[in-house]
């Protein structure tokens, strides 16, 4: 999914976040720690090092030339030296941002971008190393703590994606307004006719530019919003509600059947203490 491509068009009411172009190089990792609004994003840019793209919590958008993703605390993804990306989020994240420097990067991907699995395990090392950003660490704890960060990194597993965005500006009006209201029951046609297209014109292209149909793709976003929502602190029954669910049992049902067990159970397994503080905000 990964191809050359044009950048996606940035949406009407996005506000770009300022960065230092002149930041120092990472030895070997750098972390990166700021709260993103929503309807932010960093400009298009790349670096001299690669990247760990990452929100603690929240949803991160993830540009590169020819895709876009969006991914949960769950997910992360990596950017290979000198690739151009542009970082965003729609209704905000805690994002963390892991610089690696190349000699660091062995058996990690160098051409191509990647969608990685977060362990519970490397999401703390992540909390973990921003919150020692730059202390004086005598015993070497700081230096464990990156290797095991960066060994942790090669063990996790790669994801085919997170959920697509589509770069056609209607497509993705579309798939934001669904993001935002998933409880939406407007149909295809409906759709077509407010994008000023046929139900088949919009079937054809929403398959060709995220790889699924309009229904799969509302499937998954559904997925990524429980998660998203459960995260957040809310409640199984009005997550159902929020996300559109009949009844709190159809919400457990679809959850489970996708992830292979209950929300509760999910949540449990990806308890983690982020309330460490932050480290410098300065820039992406």
């Amino acid at each position: 999914m990964w191809n050359n491509c044009q950048f996606l068009e940035i949406p009407v009411g996005w506000t770009p976040v300022e960065s230092i172009d002149k930041a120092a190089a990472p030895r070997p990792i750098k972390v990166r720690a700021q709260s993103v609004p929503a309807r932010h994003y960093f400009p298009e840019h790349a670096h001299d090092w690669n990247q760990l793209v990452y929100a603690v919590s929240g949803a991160l958008m993830v540009n590169t030339e020819g895709s876009s993703v969006v991914i949960s605390s769950a997910e992360a993804v990596w950017l290979p030296t000198r690739l151009r990306h542009r970082v965003g989020s729609l209704l905000g994240a805690e994002f963390r941002s892991l610089w690696v420097a190349n000699n660091a990067a062995v058996g990690l991907p160098s051409k191509e971008p990647a969608v990685f699995s977060v362990s519970p395990l490397l999401k703390a090392l992540i909390v973990e190393a921003t919150a020692i950003q730059g202390e004086e660490c005598s015993d070497g704890y700081s230096g464990r703590v990156t290797q095991l960060l960066l060994d942790q990194l090669r063990r996790s597993k790669p994801l085919p994606s997170a959920v697509p965005w589509p770069r056609d500006v209607g497509l993705a009006s579309l798939c934001e307004t669904l993001y935002v209201e998933p409880a939406d029951t407007r149909s295809p046609a409906e759709w077509g006719r407010l994008l000023g297209i046929s139900e088949r014109t919009l079937a054809r292209r929403f398959a060709a530019e995220t790889g699924m149909s309009l229904r799969s793709w509302k499937r998954r976003m559904r997925l990524f919003r429980a998660v998203e929502l459960l995260a957040g602190g809310m409640g199984v029954t009005r997550s159902a509600m929020e996300l559109g669910y009949g009844s709190t049992s159809a919400f457990v049902y679809a959850f489970r059947r996708e992830m292979g067990r209950s929300p509760q159970a999910y949540m449990r397994g990806r308890d983690v203490d982020d309330s460490h503080g932050f480290a410098d905000t300065s820039t992406e």
